[in-house]
């Protein structure tokens, strides 16, 4: 899920994502598999493997699981799955951008059509949506590394664009930092970032949206369940969108 920066709000729904952890790995060596097929197998070579990497040891996924997704690709086994990207609207007119790895177009699409139309939502045609945001390189890091003021200062000296924390009403075990950064610098402001950060929780690309929608709670209970479904499916990554859910209306929802 990733349509809002209001991160306490999705630490409300940490125990519904607890029971999908081994969904999530099978994503995640999925992951793995075609960036070190699209590179090299070593991490320290393939920025996007590191990428990959990292995030699979951020959800604490075992080490002999990732060398396995590794191995997979340099041995040549397994299938051969490409990057699809969907695009349409959800309940209330939210933009959504959904990314896939998929070794069966049709299977994809049928399902993602389908969580759509069951979901208050209708899947539209390549770059109907898109336009609405902007392709950058997005660090990831919990807001136990540091305050704002830290994080900032870091993000400015590495090369980063924006900042967006929250610091969780105070509890930095629930904040988070957001670090936007253009693409093509994603890796060398990783790097910079790791040397006074640590390692960050996740390097990746995203589609940060250019304006957000504010959704009402009757909107937010059908949007929520089309998100949680799209994530369900095996083949979906991530899922991004346009809108912005308040506190008060995940609350109500939790």
């Amino acid at each position: 899920m990733a349509g809002h920066s209001k991160f306490k709000n999705i630490m409300h729904r940490k125990g519904a994502q607890d029971k999908k952890r081994s969904a999530q790995f099978s994503k995640l060596s999925r992951e793995i598999t075609v960036a070190a097929k699209m590179g090299m197998p070593d991490p320290d070579m393939n920025p996007r493997l590191r990428a990959a990497v990292n995030a699979a040891k951020a959800q604490s996924m075992p080490k002999d699981n990732i060398q396995r997704a590794i191995d997979k690709a340099s041995k040549g086994d397994g299938e051969n799955y490409e990057e699809v990207r969907y695009e349409g609207y959800g309940p209330g007119g939210v933009a959504i951008i959904v990314e896939a790895l998929t070794d069966n177009r049709n299977r994809t699409a049928t399902n993602v059509r389908t969580a759509f139309a069951k979901n208050g939502g209708n899947l539209g045609a390549s770059g109907a949506v898109s336009h609405g945001f902007e392709r950058l390189g997005l660090i990831e890091y919990p807001g136990a590394v540091g305050d704002e003021d830290t994080v900032l200062e870091a993000a400015i000296e590495a090369g980063a664009d924006d900042v967006e924390s929250d610091m969780g009403d105070g509890d930095e075990n629930l904040g988070s930092h957001q670090i936007w950064v253009a693409v093509d610098a994603l890796h060398e402001v990783a790097r910079e970032l790791e040397k006074v950060l640590g390692e960050a929780e996740g390097v990746k690309l995203a589609w940060r949206p250019n304006l957000k929608v504010d959704v009402d709670e009757g909107t937010a209970g059908t949007l929520l369940k089309l998100v949680d479904t799209l994530d369900d499916d095996d083949d979906v990554q991530t899922v991004w969108g346009n809108y912005e859910i308040s506190d008060e209306v995940m609350e109500k929802l939790a």
